[in-house]
């Protein structure tokens, strides 16, 4: 059975870093393209970054330069760096894992989900 598990959300002040994991289990990720969404309260799930199983990452705008998520292989672990933290990044954040090598933007086409990590920023 495929489980992927988050960790590493907490609270932390506006400017300030944190970083996510996601560790799978199950299943070797390594061929798979994995990404990171995120959901505050009362708005949709929305995309943040995603790697591709060659390694190729890409970020919405509004995290561009702040963000970098990297992968683990022989860990099965992605993860997400966050700096130059805002209020605005609050939200609930998924890991999930697409069943091929390509990212994309879409939620839709993930098939695996992590149970989310609050990351909480106060200003």
């Amino acid at each position: 059975q495929v489980q992927l598990v988050e960790s590493g959300g907490g609270l932390v002040q506006a400017g300030g870093s944190l970083r996510v994991s996601c560790t799978a289990s199950g299943r070797t990720f390594s061929s798979y393209a994995m990404a990171w969404f995120r959901q505050a309260p009362g708005k949709q799930r929305e995309f943040v970054a995603a790697i591709s199983s060659g390694g190729s990452t890409y970020y919405v705008n509004s995290v561009k330069g702040r963000f970098t998520i990297s992968k683990d292989n022989a860990k099965n672990t992605v993860y997400l760096q966050m700096n130059s933290l805002k209020p605005e990044d609050t939200a609930a954040y998924y890991c999930a894992v697409k069943d091929s090598g390509i990212y994309s933007a879409s939620p839709l086409v993930y098939k695996y989900w992590g149970q989310g990590t609050l990351v909480t920023v106060s200003s």
